[in-house]
């Protein structure tokens, strides 16, 4: 397991590396002078020279980012063009919302995908049902979702608040209906595809010869679908959900837009249109890491379930 660990590691860090600087660089390359965009183009020609002397903006492409790396990793990303906050700060109040956001509605969609894909009364009673939601939750954009979760749960019963964010200190149950929306639109889309995921694998591991033999000696139904069917069907739907986190960040733009929520893919979406880039580039480098991490996890929880695929 270790030797699986590192191996990932190893492939990793030069992955960062590379998709970091390809976005540093192509960020800056779109973006035009930094001390143009801080300044405005009413700045003179001597006030823009001495901002990109000041904050070495003048210094070739490839310096630069060494410079913006070797202090992104002291964990100073620069300050923001727009506030003039520190972007470690800004960041650091935003990424909490995301992560909860994003672990909710990842964790609800493949448990309720699991377990009602698995369950004999979901095989039997519950299939037609469980078919019509996935493909509405992934036919359906998320911005729409939104909207019309809104109208229903905010509008017409009055049960839940329409946006917004509320911490934990500020009560649970206070908590949790300002989430419950945000979860439940971004987690639809995923319950449909991790439904089909494993809806194909666990039909091909239910009719395997191991399952007729279980079957035989007399196991019931739930005890071949969670001991014999569900063991040999999750694995590659671990490795979907690890693929998957990297399109959660588009999702949770459009849904923290949506429902107002202080998040990472808002604040991406103030950052583009502030020409932010010292932001961008600290959601991007984040997003980057982010996707290595989960993938390395995936691995992991793949290796523990299936021993086959550890290194000998």
């Amino acid at each position: 397991m270790l030797g699986l660990i590192f191996k990932r590691l190893l492939l990793g860090i030069p992955t960062v590396l590379a998709v970091t600087a390809v976005l540093f660089i192509g960020v800056i390359w779109l973006q035009g002078s930094p001390a143009t965009l801080m300044l405005g183009d009413t700045a003179s020609p001597q006030a823009i020279a001495a901002l990109n002397a000041k904050y070495g903006f003048d210094k070739p492409l490839g310096l630069q980012y060494i410079n913006w790396l070797g202090a992104a990793l002291q964990g100073d990303m620069g300050r923001s063009f727009a506030t003039q906050q520190s972007v470690s700060s800004v960041v650091r109040s935003a990424l909490p919302v995301t992560l909860e956001l994003s672990l909710w509605a990842v964790g609800l969609a493949a448990l309720s995908a699991v377990v009602l894909n698995t369950v004999p009364i979901g095989q039997r009673v519950l299939s037609p049902l469980i078919t019509f939601v996935s493909i509405i939750g992934i036919t359906i954009p998320n911005f729409m979702l939104g909207v019309s979760l809104i109208y229903v749960f905010s509008m017409i019963l009055g049960w839940l608040p329409s946006t917004g964010w509320v911490p934990w200190s500020d009560g649970v149950v206070l908590h949790l209906k300002h989430l419950a929306m945000p979860v439940l639109t971004l987690a639809a889309y995923y319950f449909g595809v991790f439904s089909i995921t494993y809806r194909s694998q666990y039909a091909a591991a239910d009719r395997s010869l191991f399952a007729q033999v279980a079957r035989a000696k007399g196991v019931s139904e739930s005890g071949v679908a969670f001991k014999h069917a569900l063991p040999n069907a999750i694995s590659p739907l671990i490795i979907f959900i690890g693929i998957s986190m990297g399109q959660l960040v588009g999702g949770a733009v459009v849904t923290e837009t949506v429902f107002s929520m202080p998040g990472m893919g808002r604040l991406f979406v103030t950052a583009i249109g502030a020409k932010d880039f010292p932001v961008m580039l600290a959601i991007g480098i984040i997003i980057i890491v982010g996707v290595v991490l989960t993938n390395l996890v995936a691995d992991i929880v793949h290796a523990i379930v299936d021993p086959r695929i550890r290194p000998k």
